[in-house]
C-alpha cells in the first residue's frame, strides 16, 4: 500500500478525496498543517506528499523547504488557491514534483500518483508488453537477414531496446539478451559467407572503413562545406544513442548510417584504413613508414595526420586540415580556447576516452565495479560525455558553423566465453583475432582468413593465418587458461566479429 500525506489547514473538506483514494488502495495521513506534514513523513514511509499552499505557522514554501532538506527524493505536489507566477517560481525553484491550482478533481489527484508513484512500474509493464508484442518480428528478421543493410536494421532495434528495457529496469532484459546472442550468431554466419566476397566484387558490399571519406567527407568540402571529422575511438551504436540527446542541443541530425568496419575491429586496422582510405595491406605496401608491426612495441595510430595527407594527395585534392588526437581533459580545454580563431575547411579530431575506459575497466578492479554490466558502462558513457569538456568542444565547432561527420573506427562487446587458441611466442596479444603462423583451435565459432592478402590485411609471414572469435568469445591459451578466463570474463573487447564491433554509426551533424 503506498502512503499519502495530505497537508492542508481545512483538511475537513477534503474527505472524499480521501474516500476515493482509499478505495484505490491508498493510506492517507491527514496533516493540519506544514510542521505535522513533516512529523508525518519523520514518523511513516511516505511515498508521496499533497501541500496546500496557504497555512497558519509554516507557510507551503517553508514546510516544502524543509520537507525538501530533510527527504531529497519525495516528491511533493502543491497545491494552491493562488496563480501567482512568483509562488509557482518558488515552488519549481525548490523541486516540487508538481503544482495544482485548487479546485482539483480526483482524476488529476490520480494522474499525480501515477506520474509520481507509480510512474516506473507504470514503464516496466509498458515497456515489457511491447516487446513482448515484438519479439517476435524481431526473431523473424534474425531467422530472414541476408544483407548487410538487414543485420544493420537488426542493430538498430536491438539497440532500441536494450536501451528501452535498461531504462525501465525491465526483467526482459535476459531475454534480449538470448536474442542478441542469436543476431550475433547469425551475423558471424553472414559474415563468414561474404566477407571475401566483398573484396571480389567491392560494387555489392556495403560501405566499409577505408571508403568514409571519400563517400561522406569529400562530398562536402566539393560543396564548399565546412567539415569537421570527429572519430570516437571504440564508440559503438548504443553509445551515439545515449549522447545523442546532449548533442541535440547544438546540431540536428541530417543523416544517420550504418557501416561496417573492416576486420580486425581495431585501431591498428580500421582506423589507420579510414584516415588513409587504404587497406592495410595497401599501406603497408605504398607507405612501410607508415605501418607499425603487430610485434612492434611503437604506438599501432602514430601516423594518422600523415596518412590522410596521402590520401588528399592520391585524390588530387589540396584540402588544407588539421588534427587533433584527444586523449585528456586538459587538451581537450586547450583545443576549445583555440577552435575561435579555426578556418581550416577540413579539421579532424581523434577522441580515445571510450577506449580508454574499455582498457581501465578490464585492467581495474574499481572500474569492474563501477561498469559490471551494459547499463552502467552506458551510464558511465553518458556522464563522462555530459560532465567532460568533450560536449563543449561539440559546442564551439557548433557555433562556428561546421558541419559534424561523427563517427567511429569499431565498436566493442562484452566477451563471456572462453576458447583455447595455440600459437607461438610471437603472436599477438589482442583476445578478440589473432594473427600469426600454426594458429591451432578446435572452436568451429572461430572464423580463420588463410589468405590474408584477399582481404587486405598483411601477413607478417609467408604462412601467417588470421583468426577472429565471433559471439562473445574471446581466446585463451592453454597455460592457465581458466586464471586468465576468469580475468578477462565480462570485459569489453573489440577485434572480433560481432554486430557490436563491426556494425558502427557514422552521422552527419548539422550546426543548429
Amino acid at each position: 500500500m503506498n502512503t499519502i500525506v495530505w497537508a492542508d489547514d481545512e483538511i475537513d473538506l477534503l474527505k472524499p478525496y480521501i474516500i476515493y483514494l482509499s478505495n484505490k488502495g491508498y493510506e492517507i495521513i491527514p496533516a493540519m498543517s506544514g510542521q505535522d506534514a513533516i512529523d508525518a513523513c519523520k514518523q511513516h514511509m511516505v511515498d508521496i506528499v499533497f501541500l496546500d499552499e496557504q497555512m497558519p505557522g509554516l507557510s507551503g514554501i517553508e514546510t516544502l523547504q524543509i520537507l525538501k532538506q530533510e527527504h531529497p527524493e519525495l516528491p511533493v505536489v502543491m497545491i494552491t488557491k493562488s496563480e501567482e507566477e512568483q509562488i509557482m517560481e518558488q515552488a519549481i525553484g525548490q523541486q516540487i514534483a508538481d503544482y495544482l491550482i485548487k479546485p482539483v478533481n480526483p482524476s488529476q489527484i490520480l494522474l499525480c500518483l501515477k506520474k509520481h508513484v507509480h510512474s516506473k512500474q507504470i514503464v516496466e509493464e509498458h515497456t515489457n508488453a511491447n516487446y513482448r508484442q515484438e519479439f517476435s518480428d524481431i526473431t523473424y528478421m534474425i531467422n530472414t537477414a541476408r544483407t548487410f543493410d538487414e543485420f544493420a536494421a537488426i542493430e538498430r532495434t536491438l539497440t532500441q531496446w536494450e536501451l528501452k528495457l535498461q531504462d525501465a529496469n525491465s526483467s526482459m532484459s535476459e531475454l534480449l539478451s538470448m536474442q542478441r546472442k542469436e543476431a550475433n550468431a547469425a551475423f558471424a554466419k553472414f559474415i563468414r559467407q561474404n566477407y571475401e566476397q566483398w573484396f571480389e566484387h567491392p560494387e555489392s558490399r556495403p560501405m566499409i572503413s577505408t571508403e568514409v571519406f571519400r563517400k561522406t567527407v569529400f562530398p562536402l568540402l566539393d560543396q564548399g562545406k565546412k567539415v569537421f571529422v570527429v572519430v570516437i575511438d571504440n564508440f559503438r551504436y548504443s553509445q551515439w544513442k545515449i549522447i545523442q540527446p546532449l548533442l541535440a542541443e547544438f546540431f540536428s541530425v541530417k543523416e544517420e548510417q550504418l557501416y561496417s568496419a573492416i576486420l580486425p575491429t581495431a585501431t591498428q586496422y580500421a582506423r589507420n584504413a579510414i584516415f588513409a582510405g587504404l587497406m592495410p595491406l595497401q599501406i603497408k605496401q605504398q607507405f612501410p613508414e607508415y605501418w607499425v608491426e603487430e610485434g612492434d612495441e611503437d604506438t599501432k595510430n602514430k601516423f594518422e595526420r600523415e596518412l590522410v595527407g596521402t590520401m588528399i594527395h592520391r585524390f588530387r585534392r589540396h584540402d588544407e586540415y588539421t588534427y587533433y588526437k584527444i586523449n585528456e581533459s586538459d587538451f581537450c580545454e586547450k583545443i576549445n580556447r583555440q577552435l575561435k580563431s579555426l578556418t581550416t575547411p577540413l579539421n579532424i579530431a581523434v577522441i580515445n576516452f571510450i577506449d580508454m575506459l574499455s582498457h581501465s575497466r578490464t585492467d581495474s578492479k574499481m572500474m569492474r565495479e563501477l561498469a559490471p554490466d551494459e547499463a552502467a558502462y552506458h551510464s558511465l558513457t553518458l556522464s563522462w560525455f555530459r560532465h567532460s569538456p568533450i560536449l563543449e568542444f561539440f559546442r564551439q565547432v557548433a557555433i562556428l558553423g561546421y558541419e559534424v561527420i561523427l563517427t567511429t573506427d569499431h565498436g566493442t562487446i562484452r566477451v563471456a566465453d572462453p576458447v583455447q587458441i595455440i600459437a607461438d611466442k610471437n603472436t599477438n596479444t589482442n583476445l578478440r583475432y589473432k594473427v600469426g603462423k600454426s594458429l591451432s583451435f578446435q572452436n568451429r565459432n572461430i572464423f580463420e582468413i588463410t589468405k590474408p592478402e584477399k582481404v587486405g590485411l598483411p601477413a607478417p609471414n609467408l604462412s601467417s593465418t588470421y583468426a577472429f572469435c565471433t559471439g562473445t568469445d574471446f581466446f585463451g591459451y592453454p597455460n592457465n587458461f581458466n586464471y586468465y578466463a576468469q580475468y578477462y570474463r565480462d570485459t569489453f573487447q573489440h577485434g572480433g566479429i560481432s554486430m557490436e564491433e563491426m556494425i558502427i554509426p557514422l552521422v552527419h551533424l548539422l550546426p543548429k
